[in-house]
């Protein structure tokens, strides 16, 4: 079993949502963080909550110089990685195709850039994020964990096609870097994995329509959304056990999925 006091995570989309709960929770547990996200107040404000055992990185995670600048400040503030939890990601949801319901003739369409955005963040982001850390972490004989986040959408839901191909496309990454890392004899000691949320008690979901939110919460068994550090916990929990890799972790109160998504 792995100890996170003094294990050092590095946590993209460290300013707000999942990431930031999980940064607080890291650091509660004894360990050094280093957050990044894009710059502004909301990150500032972040690194001033978490304290002085933490590190904030201005990091636009599409960007490869970025990426590589930030695996090596978490090396040049604390000597080694140990988690890298690639937490970014935006949504720009919308219809891939619309009819319109009296000609039955397209009348609206997702736009490329709608589709490459969602993709250049949540895909190519993570992808970029994780081979710099991990390199880091193998070069330094680090011992620690790759923690994804993939999602429900994953499964696949209506109306959002860009998002839900990224987070399928993180689904199955875990298997992929953990067959690679065994090959190479790496995978004892650095462990690949993701979770996948269900609907989670974020500001956007809080804030919408109650009548809305309570069609979600109808099809949640145990009737309420996902509490963040409860994610973080389970981030916690997969760090810890050293039997867990190569697959996805779901989080999300016994969702049950309707045949419309």
């Amino acid at each position: 079993m792995l100890e996170i006091r003094d294990a050092v995570a590095v946590i993209t989309g460290g300013a707000s949502g999942i990431g930031l709960v999980t940064a607080k929770y890291w650091a509660a547990s004894g360990g050094k963080v280093v957050i990044a996200d894009l710059p502004g107040a909301a990150l500032e404000k972040a690194a001033e909550e978490l304290g002085g055992d933490a590190v904030a990185v201005a990091c636009d995670v599409t960007k490869e110089e970025d990426n590589e600048r930030l695996a090596k400040a978490a090396l040049e503030a604390f000597g080694g990685i140990h988690l890298v939890a690639p937490f970014a990601g935006i949504i720009k949801d919308g219809l891939f195709l619309a009819p319109d319901r009296s000609t039955g003739k397209v009348k609206g369409k997702m736009s490329l850039q709608q589709f490459t955005t969602v993709v250049d963040v949540n895909l190519t982001g993570v992808f970029l994020t994780v081979r710099e850390c991990a390199e880091q972490m193998i070069n330094c004989g680090c011992r620690g964990l790759i923690c994804l986040i993939s999602s429900t959408g994953s499964l696949g839901t209506a109306g959002q096609i860009n998002y839900s191909a990224t987070k399928a496309g993180i689904s199955v990454m875990p298997k992929v870097i953990t067959a690679e890392f065994f090959r190479r004899g790496v995978a004892d000691r650095i462990r690949c994995v993701a979770v996948a949320p269900g609907y989670v008690a974020t500001a956007i979901l809080e804030g919408m329509d109650q009548k809305a939110l309570g069609k979600i919460l109808g099809n949640v068994p145990i009737g309420r959304l996902i509490d963040p550090q409860e994610v973080a916990s389970l981030v916690g929990e997969l760090y810890k056990n050293e039997a867990l890799a190569g697959d996805v972790y779901y989080i999300h109160g016994g969702l049950r999925l309707g045949s419309k998504g």
